[in-house]
């Protein structure tokens, strides 16, 4: 046990050995990780390059796709250099910068539903009023609040774990958590779960209450309205419920695993339910975006299309060159 207000490493316990697998692990999760950076910045670039993508809608799933690059890099990284690792350790430094950017990543993210969901009411419900409403102004206030709020939130609640005098450097996981370490205290941590009552009602609790809300007013517009409304409500709502869902599932498994004694449950099962929300919605929301969105899929083909020509444009006249060069030595 330490009795230390400074603790300089934490163990990280869930790793266990795997042999030679690995390496299969680390390429599997590094492949992951290069497709998941590779979509998202696809849609990225997709949506800063075309003018017609410049509107609300478009502009907050950009934000969305920059906070999946943020909180996959927060982890991957991290996760390939402890899988290669023989001693699962990580400086307490580096271990609660990475619970400020995965915590960060979380809360930005409910934000960011939100905000779309918001969104997706004026467009529907108010829609000729809808440029009155979602002004460019109103579009930047609501994607710095989307980032500013939650990222001032998890600030305080990363130094109230900082300032905690820890009896043991141990944690049950295969990543940095703050509830993990704040279980590691040797004094009454009061101040530190009703802070972060109070920032998780902010951050989590306010906007799933948004999205509520104005789904309720959508289903009514859809209701009493007619099929050319029902249509387009299904068509901008279907990828942004099937996100919602995703990362809620994923959130829901991790606060259950975080709060309640999971012994029971297989090593293996208990890293996969962790690392779901994690792993699973940067890949997801690329993925039914780019796919369901029709906009956004034709422009990403187009792109797509101009770099394999591009590519093998270069590949001929290259290999062109390099034959009359040779003709003309030989």
């Amino acid at each position: 046990m330490i009795n230390s207000s400074y603790v300089s490493y934490f163990t990280l316990a869930a790793y266990f050995d795997t042999g030679l697998f690995k390496y299969l692990y680390f390429l599997l999760i590094l492949s992951l990780y290069v497709f998941i950076v590779c979509a998202n910045l696809l849609l990225i670039v997709v949506i800063c390059k075309n003018r017609s993508l410049h509107e609300p809608m478009y502009l907050f799933l950009c934000s969305l796709f920059v906070n999946e690059l943020y909180g996959s890099t927060g982890l991957f990284p991290f996760l390939l250099v402890q899988i290669l690792s023989d001693i699962h350790t990580v400086s307490a430094p580096f271990c609660f910068l990475q619970i400020f950017c995965l915590y960060t990543y979380g809360s930005v993210e409910f934000t960011n539903l939100a905000v779309i969901s918001y969104d997706r009411y004026l467009a529907i419900c108010y829609p000729l009023q809808y440029h009155v409403h979602m002004t460019s102004n109103k579009v930047v206030v609501l994607i710095a609040v989307t980032w500013s709020l939650p990222f001032f939130a998890v600030f305080v609640t990363t130094l109230l774990s900082v300032s905690l005098q820890l009896c043991g450097n141990i944690i049950n996981k295969v990543y940095c958590d703050s509830y993990s370490i704040i279980k590691l205290a040797c004094y009454e941590t009061r101040v530190n779960n009703i802070y972060e009552l109070i920032a998780v009602s902010l951050t989590v609790c306010v906007p799933i209450s948004v999205i509520f809300y104005t789904y309720i007013k959508i289903l009514e517009v859809c209701f009493s309205g007619s099929k050319q409304t029902r249509q387009k409500a299904v068509s901008t709502c279907t990828p942004h419920l099937a996100s919602l869902l995703n990362f809620v599932f994923g959130s829901f498994f991790e606060i259950l695993q975080s709060r309640f004694d999971m012994s029971s449950v297989p090593n293996v099962l208990r890293i996969l339910l962790s690392l779901y929300f994690l792993t699973c919605q940067p890949i997801f929301n690329p993925v039914m975006y780019g796919l369901n969105m029709s906009k956004i899929r034709i422009m990403c083909q187009s792109l797509l299309s101009v770099f394999v020509l591009g590519g093998c444009c270069n590949f001929f006249y290259y290999s062109g060159t390099g034959t009359v060069l040779g003709s003309n030595i030989f």
